[in-house]
Formats: structure tokens, sequence, C-alpha cells
């Protein structure tokens, strides 16, 4: 089965190994660039919560700070795992993976909070809790030709978006319920959703879909 890949070219090396370690072959077709918005130090002492909603966000996050959080929110599993990467050990990661779950499971009133995330991100957490957002890197649409596949594998709602400009028909595994629901108002069909929302996760949706999966279901 030709499984394509669709993040940035620099950070796809690990999921691909892992497809391709399921005995699939890898269609490499980036969608979307990530840019970090400057080097300038991010000061966390201030705020009583810093959150975030990315991986990219928590690698981000980690290279700019100044201080330590006094309690640090990660929206899902996968950007926890990215946190911990650095050395920050998230204190809430709620159970449902998007903004309204984590407004949900913070503690009202928050205090002063602090958003860390993409430029353009949904402005939820900022309308709902009054958070500050502090843009750390942009997502770029990249001009993407449409690829040929069996199945697509989307970790970011960007990329979904992307995907429904250029290969609406292809069905998506997709690494959480923000990126599904970016793929199915692309008109993408989401045939599974990882749980948990990480790389491990989205590796193993992926071996449970291809299972039921006919190949060569894509034209070439």
């Amino acid at each position: 089965m030709r499984v394509v890949v669709t993040r940035p070219a620099e950070q796809a090396g690990p999921l691909a190994d892992r497809i391709k370690a399921l005995g699939h072959e890898v269609v490499l077709c980036p969608l979307i660039a990530i840019e970090p918005l400057g080097d300038e130090p991010v000061d966390l002492t201030p705020y009583e919560w810093v959150l975030v909603t990315s991986a990219n966000g928590a690698h981000e996050l980690a290279r700019r700070r100044h201080g330590v959080p006094k309690q640090l929110a990660a929206i899902g599993p996968g950007t926890a795992e990215a946190l911990r990467e650095h050395g920050l050990e998230p204190d809430l990661v709620p159970k449902t993976s998007t903004q309204e779950g984590l407004a949900a499971a913070l503690p009202r009133p928050p205090g002063r909070t602090l958003l860390a995330a993409a430029e353009g991100a949904r402005g939820y957490l900022v309308d709902e809790l009054g958070a500050e957002l502090v843009p750390l890197y942009r997502t770029r649409e990249l001009d993407a030709p449409a690829p040929a596949g069996d199945l697509v594998v989307l970790a970011s709602a960007s990329a979904a978006r992307v995907l429904g400009k250029v290969a609406p028909d292809l069905p998506a595994v997709s690494i959480g319920p923000e990126t599904t629901r970016a793929a199915q108002e692309a008109g993408i069909e989401v045939i599974r959703e990882a749980d948990p929302h990480t790389l491990d996760g989205l590796v193993s949706a992926l071996a449970e879909a291809a299972v039921r999966l006919p190949p060569c279901s894509s034209p070439s």
C-alpha cells in the first residue's frame, strides 16, 4: 500500500520509517512548512498558566523560553511528549485534545494565561479565557501536486486543509480531533483517528486502517 506522508520535510523521517516498517511504500508529499517567528526570549514567569497547542509550538517555546512556567498545559499527548523532550513536564493534559477540551479542564478563573501557538491559530482560548497569544511560528501552505497513494496520514489541521485543495478523495488517518475536524470540513474521509493522539497512535491507527482498505484505491 502507498501511504502519503504530508508532514514538513524535516519532520517526516520518523513517521516514514515507522510506516516502512509496517511493510508499506511511503510517498513523501510535504504540504506545509514551519517557519519560526523570531528568536527573542519569551518570559513565562508572569503567567499562572502557559498553554501549548501543538508539537511545533512546544519545540519553539522550549527554544525561546525564559524562566520556568508556574503551570503548563498541553492540548494532547503528542504536544505533551514534545514538551517532555525538552525537560518540560505538563501539569495538565486534557482527555479531549481540542481547545475546548483544554479550556474545560482548566480551573476557573485560570489567572493570567499565555497561549503559545502558531500565527493565525484558532482564537477559542483567547476568547474563552482571555489568554494572551504569543505566535511562535507560522505554517506556510506549499504548492504541491496531488499525491499518488492509497491512504494519507494527517498530523495537523493545516495539512488537512491543503490536502482538501489538491486530493480531497484520498482517504485519511488523522492524529486527533482538530485534524479530523479540519479534514472533514475540507471534504476528506477520515477512516481512522489516532488514540492516543501521538506518533505511536497514528501508526497504530494506520495499521488498523490498512487491513480494511484495499490497495490501489487511488489513481497513480
